[in-house]
């Protein structure tokens, strides 16, 4: 891949060798990016053309004068010629809204995450456990 500047934005870039025929798409579509950046794990592809990725960001707590970690999901638009998979780790970049929850599209795959399906059982098990925990404590109130 070649790293050009791409739409004149000043953000080099590798392009993807594969071509696509979606409008949507930054490279060869009419689709312009700017603003915010972000880098994030692939969590789900599991809706046609999007996919959602999730990244950590430290968020200040004042009373305490501490920081505390928090976890953010985007919806983001995934081009054809790019085609992330679940744990990707891809950069993504904001645009015009695509749709009522897609704002940014994802320009360029950085490549993937090690472990991403252990953390992703973990989490999943972890939900399972809360649930009859939680239906444990109903029965014993009644």
């Amino acid at each position: 891949m070649a790293k050009i500047e791409s739409k004149g934005i000043g953000i080099v870039l590798e392009i993807p060798k594969q071509k696509c025929n979606d409008v949507k798409c930054p490279f060869h579509g009419s689709l312009s990016v700017r603003g915010r950046q972000f880098t994030g794990i692939v969590v789900s592809t599991k809706m046609r053309k999007t996919a959602v990725i999730e990244f950590n960001r430290l968020h200040f707590l004042k009373k305490y004068e501490r920081y505390e970690k928090r976890r953010t999901k985007l919806k983001i638009h995934n081009p054809e010629c790019i085609n992330a998979k679940d744990g990707d780790i891809v950069r993504v970049m904001e645009c015009r809204p695509l749709s009522k929850t897609k704002n940014f599209v994802i320009i360029e795959k950085l490549g993937t995450e090690r472990g991403f399906k252990d953390k992703m059982e973990a989490r999943e098990s972890g939900k399972v456990m809360a649930k009859k925990e939680d239906e444990m404590k109903a029965k014993e109130e009644e």
